[in-house]
């Protein structure tokens, strides 16, 4: 069988993006982030970010030896989902959580409250996304709390 090589001017592959990026105001604060980047120490960094994982994931189809019956036990019906929230500071990972389920504005807020703030410094800055749950106004209260600040 003969293997065809693309040509070296061929297409990429399409990289979406939020079309949010392209209003002014988005960008005007989008630009001051990447230029306030250079005053940052990496030292004081801590990214969060959360990860999860569910039961229903499992495959539902699969590939056997022509013939053969492909068998594969796998969970039915009792959907779980596991969330898994850490810090990641330039030193490793910090304040690691296990959640049971979904994360939500309650969890987060927990989570922020009994794992992070204890294990942040004066000075530190922490970097999280604009997801939902890390909306909300305890969490940024508790973060200056601690004497560090919110991006």
């Amino acid at each position: 069988m003969a293997v065809l090589r693309t040509a070296p001017d061929h297409a990429e592959k399409k990289s979406a993006h939020a079309a949010e990026q392209q209003r002014p105001d988005i960008l005007t604060r989008r630009w001051e982030w990447f230029e306030g980047q250079l005053d940052l120490d990496p030292d004081r960094l801590v990214f969060i970010d959360e990860t999860w994982a569910s039961t229903n994931m499992a495959r539902t189809r699969g590939r056997a030896p022509r013939g053969e019956r492909l068998r594969a036990a796998i969970p039915h019906g009792h959907w779980k989902t596991t969330t898994f929230v850490a810090g990641l500071r330039n030193s490793g990972m910090v304040a690691p959580m296990v959640l049971d389920g979904p994360i939500n504005g309650l969890a987060f807020q927990a989570y922020v409250d009994e794992v992070l703030v204890p294990d942040l410094r004066p000075g530190d800055i922490v970097v999280m996304d604009n997801l939902s749950s890390h909306k909300r106004p305890g969490i940024r209260a508790a973060i200056e709390a601690a004497g560090a600040s919110l991006l």
